[in-house]
Order: C-alpha cells, then sequence, then structure tokens
C-alpha cells in the first residue's frame, strides 16, 4: 500500500495540513512555475485530492508540498492547496508553517526570541515571524508581500439585487462585502447564507476586468469573497471588524484569513478608515481573531501599497500516515460540495 506522512495543525480555527516529503516529483525551476505544473499534473493533483478529499479529508480542508525554495534567500517553498486547486497564496498557512518549522527543528530559533522562517510561496516570498520565550512559542507574524486596494465600489447583479464590493490584492484577490447590504452578520446562523453570496460574487467577477492581476496572469481571479461587518471596538479602542471569507467553490475560512486581512488592510487604509501602523483586529466566523496592521506604505504594481503583517497562532492536532489501498474504488476520493 501507498503511504503519506502529513503533520496537521489548526490556525485559528483553520486546518493546514503538511506533506513535508511529497512523493511525487513537483516539476519547475520556481514555486510559481511549480504550481502551474502542479495544476497540469494528474500524478501532483491527485495526492493533493486524496488528502483534501472525503474520506481521509473534507471539502473545507487546506493543506501544503514543501518544496526547495526559488534561491538561497529562502527556508523552504510551499505549494498551497484546497479542495479545488493549488492557491496563490495562504496567510493561516504561512503562520502554521512557521509553528512546524520550529517545532520540526527545520529552522533554529534565534536566541533573541525572535525567528524569522523565510518562505517561497507562489506570489512571492513571505516571512513567518515567530516570537519564542524559551523554546515556547508564543505568537507568529505573517509578513506577506505588499498588498494594494485595486478597485473601489463595483457594482455586481446577484440573486439578491445589485450590491457593491471593492476589490483588493493580499497575494491573491479578493472581492470585499459590507455584510450590511444583505441585511445579515457574520455569524454561524448565516453560514450557508454567506456561503452562496460569497459564491456567486466571485464568479461573477473571476473572468471580469476586475479580477485581471496588473502584472501577473498566474495570480489574476477572483480567489474568495470576503463578507464582512463592522464590530463595536473594545476598550482599547481599535477597530474591529469580523469576517467569513469564501474561497475556492464555496469554502468557508474557518480563521480570519491570513492574506484575506492583508487585502482588508489594503482597502480599510485606502479609504482612510485605518491609518499606517493602526491595529485592526479582526474577527472570524467562529471567533477566532488575527491582528493585523499596515506597517508602512510602498509602491507596488504600479499601485500605492502597504507592507501588511498579521498575527496569529497555529497548534499542532496530530500526525498522521495515510495509506491507499490498491483495491479501493474511491480513491482519490469525494468531496458533497
Amino acid at each position: 500500500m501507498r503511504e503519506i506522512r502529513t503533520t496537521d495543525y489548526h490556525t485559528a480555527g483553520e486546518p493546514f495540513r503538511i506533506v513535508a516529503k511529497p512523493p511525487v516529483e513537483i516539476v519547475g525551476d520556481t514555486v510559481a512555475n511549480r504550481r502551474v505544473y502542479a495544476m497540469a499534473s494528474a500524478e501532483v493533483d491527485g495526492l493533493r485530492k486524496l488528502l483534501c478529499f472525503e474520506p481521509r479529508g473534507h471539502a473545507d480542508m487546506y493543506g501544503c508540498f514543501i518544496t526547495p525554495p526559488d534561491d538561497d534567500g529562502a527556508d523552504f517553498g510551499v505549494l498551497f492547496w484546497h479542495k479545488d486547486g493549488f492557491s496563490t497564496a495562504c496567510g493561516h498557512g504561512t503562520i502554521a508553517l512557521g509553528v512546524w518549522a520550529i517545532e520540526s527543528g527545520k529552522v533554529a530559533i534565534n536566541p533573541s526570541g525572535v525567528t524569522d522562517v523565510v518562505i517561497d510561496v507562489p506570489s512571492g516570498r513571505v516571512t513567518a515571524r515567530v516570537h519564542t520565550k524559551g523554546s515556547v512559542i508564543e505568537s507568529v507574524d505573517f509578513v506577506n508581500v505588499a498588498s494594494y486596494h485595486m478597485h473601489s465600489d463595483i457594482s455586481v447583479d446577484t440573486s439578491l439585487g445589485a450590491l457593491t464590493v471593492d476589490v483588493s490584492f493580499g497575494g491573491a484577490i479578493y472581492a470585499q462585502l459590507d455584510v450590511a447590504q444583505i441585511g445579515l452578520s457574520v455569524t454561524p446562523e448565516h453560514y450557508g447564507e454567506i456561503i452562496a453570496i460569497g459564491r456567486e460574487i466571485k464568479w461573477a467577477l473571476n473572468d471580469s476586468e476586475y479580477a485581471e492581476h496588473p502584472t501577473d496572469p498566474r495570480l489574476s481571479g477572483i480567489y474568495g469573497t470576503i463578507v464582512y461587518e463592522e464590530l463595536a471596538s473594545d476598550a482599547d479602542g481599535l477597530k474591529r471588524q469580523r469576517n467569513a471569507t469564501i474561497f475556492a467553490d464555496g469554502e468557508v475560512d474557518r480563521s480570519p484569513c491570513g492574506s484575506g486581512t492583508c487585502a482588508r488592510l489594503a482597502t480599510l487604509v485606502e479609504k482612510k478608515q485605518l491609518k499606517i501602523g493602526e491595529v485592526l483586529k479582526h474577527d472570524s466566523i467562529v471567533d477566532s481573531q488575527f491582528l493585523g496592521v499596515a506597517k508602512a506604505q510602498v509602491t507596488s504594481d504600479g499601485y500605492d501599497a502597504i507592507l501588511p503583517q498579521v498575527t496569529g497562532m497555529a497548534y499542532k492536532t496530530g500526525e498522521s500516515v495515510f495509506t491507499v489501498d490498491p483495491r479501493d474504488p474511491l480513491t482519490p476520493g469525494f468531496v458533497l460540495r
């Protein structure tokens, strides 16, 4: 029987399945090109399906294959995957990879208490900045690629009428909808309705001019829809929002979404609702939380952009040795959504 070893984490409730040694060859001279190869390879894509689909996974599973880095400037590379394919970026996964790199010994702890784990992802080079006290990991900062607001107040025709969304890039391109437009709140009882409108908006815009990346067509397409709502500030006065990010085709991020938080930061700064250096408390549909901050303003791909940082924590949930019985007719598996 074939065996595949994985280490599983969750970041703020969102699963992340790490395959440190993929048992298939993933060809390419860069991580971005390996993603292109993986999407076209029946063998690599079959491994994704095997680990993501039922009965070994589920429709909301997320994971990655570890690859070599683009060059010696990074510790390793990674291909992110979900039930519908390979994504260009993943913030919650980057946070989990920072914890995994330290806990597995792949990257040694810096005695200063701050260890940078540098990772090449399809959208560029990112950093998981791991904060430790002795040998204990306390938190991880996801330091993302430059993020920017692309389009404001786009009208989208939906089954609920015309809705207005913003579009921003945070390593992937996201549409963003204020849930007040549809009279709901971002809470579990509205889970199905939020999925439905998130999917509608994604597919309405996915092939439009609003989903075109300005310099790299491999990054084009609406990766997900962030459905958000304003929350009252805590006693500390920090801006607070809650969101559900509907990505791929109806998959729901249980965390506040790392790259999605970067996209929201870019939008909020552009619309002067958040200043450089101010912290956003970003909650998820299951009430977990990331802290996001735009560290600086830069220029990227012709846009006024920000350098975003998202802080969270990941926890190991187990290790698995998955097997494939050659007699099993349900290989690589199935999904029910």
